[in-house]
């Protein structure tokens, strides 16, 4: 075992690092003081392979690794996590489920948009009354007489990048049923008739990174554009949240370094009884505690990453690789975020410092994509056989 990187690796991680220090970090406050999406570098993290980072050239992407795209993520999220969200989305959850499950025209059409920044892609699974419970979901796809297109009726809730979303993967029912095993995917223009978006909710944190509900009246899905075969939804749902985690392990890493930074700063400079508060036993031992967790928290995560390169050659699966990852990535980052505010005393409490604003963006690591309660029974069952 080693822990050099490679040199694609190296190049995506001072790409992320550069453009997050020169371009995302001078107005990440504004962004999350005004809630106002950041298209502008939207684009441009596209244009630098940042939206399609596991993607092939062939489909528009920089057509590197797993862990290349952790990295990256951690530089990106270390400036503001908001802007990491749309990343994430845009790569795990829109484009990694179409390069596995998709056609070669769905790859063309959908992935190739995505991957370069022309759009922003959306991953609509969750509905009011079915968070972590996605099984039981009431959004309904019916197939036409003619087998040509599918009538759906859904809404949809916490719909990340949905106000901004062209493309759309969604998953409904087909089979009621069925349960779990009457889902199928499929994939939505946004533009077409049908489509509707609801309110922008109002969030604690990553206030940037916009989430709405939808709702799709009686709009019609081409055979086309279903992804993969009808009943097999709910497995590509699952598959691309384990995968899915891993880049909400590396947002939780690049915050909880935000924290960490600003806080060794902190230490080093802020005065107190005629010393600097960083000789003081009990500052110490904070930032000993927060290191700590920190560098568990992003070696835990490069090996999540790692493992899903190596099941793309064994076909193994990572969903407990993927768990454990969020699972204490989110939580460090909670951790040391409130320990970075405790260490600024009242100046944490102050909008004038950047240490408030992780700390409300790290909770949301706990949450999405499978909240710590959820990553704990997934752990769980799946070592131990048992349901």
């Amino acid at each position: 075992m080693h822990f050099r990187l490679t040199e694609e690796q190296q190049m995506i991680q001072d790409t992320a690092r550069d453009f997050a220090r020169s371009e995302i970090a001078p107005v990440a406050a504004e962004f999350d003081a005004s809630g106002e999406f950041p298209l502008e570098n939207i684009r441009k993290m596209g244009e630098l392979g940042l939206m399609g980072i596991e993607v092939s050239d062939a489909y528009g992407g920089a057509g590197l690794d797993t862990i290349g795209y952790v990295l990256a993520m951690i530089e990106i999220c270390a400036a503001d996590a908001a802007h990491g969200t749309i990343m994430s989305v845009n790569n795990s959850l829109f484009c990694n489920g179409i390069l596995k499950y998709g056609s070669e025209e769905q790859k063309q059409k959908y992935v190739r948009a995505i991957a370069t920044g022309a759009e922003i892609g959306a991953y609509a699974l969750t509905e009011p009354q079915s968070g972590s419970d996605a099984s039981t979901m009431k959004s309904r796809a019916v197939l036409s007489e003619d087998g040509s297109h599918y009538v759906i009726n859904a809404r949809k809730s916490w719909i990340t990048s949905g106000p901004y979303a062209r493309y759309l993967v969604l998953f409904a029912s087909t089979d009621p049923e069925a349960g779990s095993r009457g889902i199928t995917a499929f994939l939505i223009d946004t533009e077409k008739e049908g489509f509707h978006r609801g309110k922008t909710e109002p969030k604690l944190g990553i206030r940037a990174s916009a989430t709405c509900e939808i709702e799709l009246t009686d709009y019609k899905c081409a055979i086309e554009d279903r992804l993969g075969e009808e009943g097999q939804g709910f497995k590509i749902a699952m598959s691309v949240l384990d995968a899915g985690r891993i880049g909400i392990a590396a947002q939780a890493v690049g915050i909880a370094q935000a924290a960490y930074d600003a806080s060794l700063s902190y230490a080093r400079e802020r005065k107190a009884f005629g010393r600097e508060i960083g000789t003081f036993q009990m500052i110490q031992a904070k930032i000993a505690d927060m290191k700590t967790r920190l560098e568990a928290a992003r070696l835990l995560t490069l090996r999540a990453a790692w493992a899903k390169m190596e099941s793309e050659r064994t076909g193994a699966r990572i969903t407990v690789d993927g768990s454990m990852a969020k699972l204490f990535a989110s939580e460090a980052a909670m951790w040391i975020a409130h320990q970075a505010v405790q260490l600024h005393g009242g100046m944490g409490y102050s909008k004038e410092m950047p240490v408030e604003r992780y700390f409300r963006d790290a909770k949301i690591t706990e949450i999405y994509e499978g909240t710590s309660e959820i990553q704990r029974m997934v752990i769980a069952r799946t070592e131990t056989g048992l349901r």
